[in-house]
């Protein structure tokens, strides 16, 4: 056991104090009752055949004083108790043609919007990771029972790069196993990713924010299957349109339209569906698919109500025992 305020146990020093100054009471009270028996008007042998009800509400009061002070100080345990919850990772793309504006306010802009929604609709129980991916990919916050952190996180996302869906995914999954998981490249790069073991973490979803637009040559699908194969599924949400439109990139106006069927690809191998980002049923499909399970947690409680309740329950008894 702990305590949140431990300053407060130097209360108990109190408590022999309290002590001495009963037993001190009780010695004067005996002398009185000696020099009273004397004269003849106390009977010490019918209070000597009570005496010791006489120290039991003095008992009583003690352990409720005692229990107080323990109360003061915020004691906390550990408490194993049942949760249900599951983890959600969204990896959303930051590349240089997410700048795009075939959507309004802009594909970014969409795509934050659309994250921000779905990370708001979540019951507490679900963990929130967001990963930021281009070129590269990086955790920009692990998962948390934190929606409020998970949101800055989405806010804070700029841009820069290409676009790697493999990568996306694959430290999307790093942020779900909580470390970097080693994966065998070459296994992958023959498509035998139900050959590679990167452990199981069953429940677990990713929610792919992307305009689909791969500029790498590592293959998505391929990630995406590994990921099926350790338990986790992968929703994919797309952004901007097919017809496309121009982005300035160093100066240069570069094509860029969104790429569907790569995106339906990656959930379809992944046990996920696909959705457009202001498919607002979709989104809510999403959701549903989350699968919430039970698990015990342990964790630090706090315990005061307890010992308060206690020390209530010795003071009744030491009134009580005066009747």
């Amino acid at each position: 056991m702990t305590f949140a305020s431990p300053a407060w146990l130097l209360g108990s020093l109190l408590l022999p104090v309290v002590v001495v100054a009963y037993v001190l009471a009780r010695r004067k009270r005996r002398q009185r009752t000696a020099a009273l028996a004397v004269q003849g008007l106390v009977t010490t042998g019918l209070a000597r055949r009570r005496s010791w009800r006489l120290h039991l509400p003095f008992a009583l009061f003690l352990l409720a004083l005692a229990l107080l002070v323990v109360a003061s100080a915020r004691p906390m345990t550990t408490v194993k108790t049942p949760r249900r919850e599951a983890t959600v990772v969204l990896a959303i793309d930051v590349s240089n043609s997410m700048a795009a504006a075939d959507i309004k306010p802009s594909r970014i802009g969409a795509a934050k919007i659309t994250a921000e929604d779905f990370v708001r609709e979540q019951p507490s129980g679900v963990r929130i990771g967001v990963v930021a991916f281009g070129p590269s990919a990086v955790i920009v916050q692990p998962p948390t029972f934190d929606h409020t952190v998970a949101l800055q996180a989405i806010n804070h996302l700029s841009l820069g790069g290409g676009t790697s869906l493999a990568a996306g995914i694959l430290t999307s999954l790093d942020a779900i196993a909580g470390k970097t998981l080693v994966v065998n490249k070459a296994a992958l790069g023959q498509d035998n990713s139900g050959s590679v073991d990167i452990g199981y973490y069953g429940g677990a979803t990713i929610v792919l924010i992307s305009d689909g637009e791969d500029t790498t040559q590592a293959g998505p699908v391929t990630m995406a299957r590994l990921a099926s194969t350790a338990g986790v599924r992968v929703q994919t949400i797309g952004v901007g349109t097919v017809a496309g439109t121009t982005v300035q990139i160093d100066g240069f106006s570069v094509a860029t339209a969104m790429d569907p069927q790569t995106l339906e690809a990656v959930a379809a191998v992944a046990n996920g569906s696909y959705h457009q980002a202001n498919d607002q049923a979709g989104l809510k499909a999403i959701s549903k698919t989350i699968n919430l399970h039970f698990t015990v947690v342990t964790k630090y409680t706090e315990v005061t109500a307890l010992f308060a309740v206690a020390a209530a329950l010795s003071l009744l008894a030491a009134l009580a025992s005066l009747l």
